[in-house]
């Protein structure tokens, strides 16, 4: 184990950062002298469908699916590929019935909506919960694991490596939203490549370790080997894991039965998907049309994900079964199901574990500048031209907005090897995004669709958001935490309600959204896209419930 990079692994992921790198810095160098504000932050017009739906997935691929998702898939199996599928159907509900709301409205950020919608106060308060989140989870989620990966696979320590990505993703994000928009779409071909070889290479071995070979006798033998790892709902008591902490624990508490469909996967995926800038921000400077396709293109690629991240984990348990990486997968006597994939990939053979090295370092780096970006949009639009610096002009936004960028990716690096104290590290991020998400979808869907909702039910919405989720799971520890979102968002929606009824004709509304019913009118070529990923879905969870 731990076999080092050969020449030809140096030479592969030499080209593809020479590439991408390279890539970067030509659009830079073309746009630089008339880069305003809106280029640097959200490439206004400037991105196609395509790039707008490869850099999604490029962004929200990152360490913790690869690393992550790896892991659960190890710990509780395909069911963990939920996150993936429901959000397929969640990119097509964003792109029919929000998008047209945002671009009719020219919202740029989410703060923006806000502010409009609602106060001035309401947008602060959100703006400085999202930057809390992107900085501290986020950013430091994705360096942690993308150390630990790369670390693995190249003999280097863990702090230089989180140091390297660092950089590299600094290098990526201070061209802007362009740069970061088209260099994702190499990143997002590196990364599917890589990603497919890692899965190839697992399913092979497992093949191999029963006395046959190829890509479709090791998934067959999965199915037959790891047979509850192959079910998409689950029951309580159902499926025990490792914690990553020495002791097992219910997958019912992670992923409770049709919640997953019908229940609190959609308030986690509606934040993520609809509400939350690190996403939206890709589709925010393009036309309608355009902007739909790239969603339906991401979509698309969504369904493909859980091959990539989620396979190679279940391979990673039947080998583990067989007695193969107990060492490896263990660290002080405890069995660590993130250490999966890094395992994986050190098996690979001479090239493959190059351009798989790339793949890795791909995701990380794509992830980390999209969040970075993010991160200094909704500070520089938000917080510095409102509070800080009115005056500032469109050059001066830029300058700070680079500076933000370096700061947030520092602190990230700092803060990243703390996570080394928890368990499983995809589900660290949902746990503590699960305490904002309740709040924000109810914001957004009340100030959406309900024109009777006040500013300050909105303020007490957001402000209650974080401890009534601390509050419910202090009263109710056994509590799985995606039901803990669901009644959060019961009880957080409700008191909205009542606050609005309760004095509406005193509070401020803000000003309402506009929206005209044309936009909600669907090109026959996105209703087929549709379609075929609504039946594909309904297939998958017919075939693995």
């Amino acid at each position: 184990m731990n076999q080092p990079l050969q020449l030809l692994d140096h030479l592969i992921f030499l080209v593809y950062f020479i590439g991408v790198s390279g890539y970067g810095y030509w659009l830079y160098r073309r746009k630089q002298a008339e880069q305003s504000a809106a280029s640097f932050f959200l490439a206004e017009g400037a991105l196609t469908w395509w790039a707008i739906g490869a850099s999604l997935i490029a962004s929200n691929i990152s360490a913790e699916q690869f690393i992550g998702m790896s892991g659960s898939g190890f710990a509780m199996g395909l069911a963990i590929a939920s996150y993936e599928w429901m959000a397929a159907a969640t990119l097509l509900v964003v792109a029919i019935f929000f998008l047209p709301v945002y671009l009719r409205n020219r919202i740029y950020t989410m703060p923006q909506f806000l502010a409009q919608r609602y106060s001035p106060l309401v947008a602060t308060i959100m703006a400085v919960f999202w930057l809390l989140v992107y900085v501290f989870v986020n950013l430091t989620s994705i360096l942690y694991l993308g150390g630990l990966a790369v670390s693995t696979i190249s003999g280097f320590s863990s702090t230089a490596c989180i140091i390297f990505l660092t950089v590299f993703a600094i290098l990526i994000t201070l061209g802007g939203m362009k740069v970061i928009g088209y260099t994702d779409v190499i990143q997002v071909l590196v990364l599917i490549l890589g990603g497919l070889a890692t899965t190839y290479l697992a399913l092979d071995l497992v093949a191999q370790q029963f006395g046959t070979s190829g890509v479709w006798s090791g998934l067959r033998l999965l199915r037959e080997q790891a047979d509850s790892h192959f079910h998409m709902i689950f029951e309580p008591g159902q499926r025990m894991m490792p914690d990553g902490k020495g002791g097992l624990e219910d997958a019912y508490n992670k992923l409770p039965g049709l919640a997953v469909i019908l229940g609190a996967m959609w308030i986690a995926n509606l934040s993520y998907w609809g509400f939350n800038q690190y996403i939206t921000q890709r589709a925010l400077g393009a036309d309608l049309k355009t902007a739909r396709s790239g969603l339906l293109f991401a979509a698309f690629l969504k369904l493909l994900m859980p091959v990539i991240v989620v396979l190679p984990g279940i391979a990673a348990y039947v080998l583990h079964q067989q007695g193969h990486f107990q060492t490896e997968m263990t660290e002080n006597g405890v069995l660590r199901p993130d250490k999966a994939y890094p395992v994986l990939l050190d098996l690979l053979p001479t090239g493959l574990k190059g351009l798989s090295f790339a793949a890795l370092t791909a995701a990380i780096v794509a992830s980390l500048a999209g969040k970075a970006n993010s991160i200094s949009t909704i500070f520089v639009l938000d917080l510095y031209k409102k509070y800080f610096d009115p005056a500032a002009d469109e050059r001066k936004q830029v300058v700070v907005g680079r500076v933000v960028i370096v700061v947030a990716l520092c602190i990230g690096a700092a803060v990243a090897p703390v996570l080394a104290n928890f368990g499983q590290a995809f589900q660290f991020i949902q746990d503590f995004t699960g305490l904002i998400s309740p709040g924000v979808v109810a914001i957004f869907l009340l100030g959406f669709f309900w024109k009777r909702t006040t500013a300050t039910a909105a303020l007490v919405g957001a402000l209650a958001t974080i401890p009534a989720g601390l509050l419910l799971e202090s009263l109710y520890k056994t509590m799985p935490f995606m039901h803990r979102m669901g009644w959060v968002f019961v009880g957080l929606s409700t008191l909205m309600v009542v606050i609005s009824l309760l004095d509406s004709k005193n509070q401020k509304r803000g000003q309402l959204v506009e929206v005209d019913p044309e936009d909600f009118r669907l090109k026959a070529g996105f209703v087929a896209g549709a379609v075929l990923v609504l039946g594909i879905l309904t297939a998958l969870y017919w075939v693995f419930w």
